[in-house]
């Protein structure tokens, strides 16, 4: 049974609160960076090309130079291998529109983005297997076995997760691949948090380095903290699969900006000393963090997540999470998000959560305002 495509609650969220709250300690991206600093690490050559660059069309597919780069951060991917988008919610949108159709069934994980269930629920049947947050958001196997039909196509993951910051072992995502491969299951996989994780050893392999219908789904937004750029892309062996995404992104945004893909081919270059200083970032803010909530263990379940910049914690005051969350933000100009907005169409999500974002270098100071407010109304 399909369902109507109901509004993106987090993005409807944020348009109230996320450029209007003081205190962003939810933002779901690391700390980004000014055009001048990331020029300064360009090659003479690199800033000459953005500096002389015309601003006509591009390549549907992402300028070869880009993908080159974009397939470099793969163990077996070749430029021909990538298809570029305007950021990670296009690439979404078309791989969902292009290999499902009503016939179909899909198996999503949940939490998750919404666009992840929202899109495939609005073409065919899907199946929600739910992380288990009494069990520190593991995931079961047995479920995603279980769920499989004679007509599953795909199954959707995404770890580092949004919002629990989850990762699975690498023993788990090789059964999904193992289950998917018995199947002739395309498997997603959202890779956007990728490596900022705070474990190295944690990092998991990217799918489509793994399995040959697999599709591996990244961003210079979250991990590179250039989200402003708005380049994303998928990566796949399936060639022809890739030049069917193609042929549906002629129909939205046909291409993207010509100064984007140039600026993020010079961030993957140097994407060594971007990623170590977003890696610290997420260091620093875990560490305060970790002080900060031990102060008010009958208010907050806390645990530092296994990768990425968010978390999604128990909150155990007596108002509940909605409505601290809508004080904090209106108070105090601490945002964070609430349950609701990870209300999940599939499986029951729990209702007493905050995400809390700690990629940015303003976390400390939330967390100042956040206590004076605490202490100011004795929650």
């Amino acid at each position: 049974m399909t369902m109507p495509m109901r509004d993106f609650a987090l993005e409807t969220y944020m348009a109230k609160w996320e450029f209007a709250a003081r205190y962003h300690m939810t933002a779901s991206d690391a700390e980004t960076i000014r055009l001048s600093e990331l020029l300064a690490y360009a090659s003479d050559t690199d800033r000459q090309d953005f500096e002389n660059l015309g601003l006509g069309y591009t390549e549907t597919a992402g300028a070869p130079v880009l993908r080159h780069e974009i397939a470099a951060t793969y163990d077996t991917m070749a430029p021909d291998d990538i298809l570029c988008f305007a950021g990670a919610e296009e690439a979404v949108y078309v791989a969902m529109k292009v290999l499902l159709t009503q016939a179909d069934h899909a198996i999503v994980i949940t939490p998750n983005y919404q666009a992840a269930e929202t899109i495939p629920l609005s073409i065919c049947a899907v199946t929600g297997v739910a992380l288990d947050i009494d069990r520190d958001w593991n995931l079961d196997i047995g479920q995603i076995e279980a769920a499989i039909r004679p007509n599953t196509r795909l199954i959707s993951i995404n770890f580092p997760n949004n919002p629990t910051g989850k990762i699975i072992p690498r023993a788990d995502l090789d059964a999904i691949v193992a289950l998917c491969r018995k199947h002739g299951i395309w498997l997603f996989s959202d890779e956007v948090y990728r490596l900022i994780e705070r474990d190295p050893a944690l990092r998991l392999p990217q799918v489509a380095d793994l399995y040959e219908r697999g599709l591996s789904l990244n961003v210079m937004s979250k991990a590179y903290g250039l989200p402003g750029l708005r380049i994303g892309w998928l990566a796949c062996r399936d060639r022809d699969m890739l030049g069917r995404f193609e042929r549906y992104k002629h129909f939205l945004s046909i291409c993207n900006s010509g100064p984007s893909e140039v600026l993020a081919r010079i961030a993957l270059k140097n994407r060594a000393p971007i990623l170590a200083r977003n890696r610290a970032i997420v260091r620093t803010n875990v560490a305060a963090l970790d002080l900060f909530f031990a102060e008010y263990p009958d208010l907050f379940e806390w645990r530092a997540p296994d990768g990425g910049c968010v978390a999604f914690i128990r909150y155990k005051g007596a108002d509940g999470v909605e409505d601290f969350a809508r004080r904090t933000v209106e108070e105090a100009g601490v945002f964070f998000l609430p349950s609701s907005i990870y209300r999940s169409d599939l499986n029951p999500v729990p209702t007493d959560c905050l995400r809390v974002g700690f990629g940015r270098i303003n976390v400390p100071e939330g967390i100042t305002a956040l206590r004076n407010w605490l202490t100011r109304n004795a929650v």
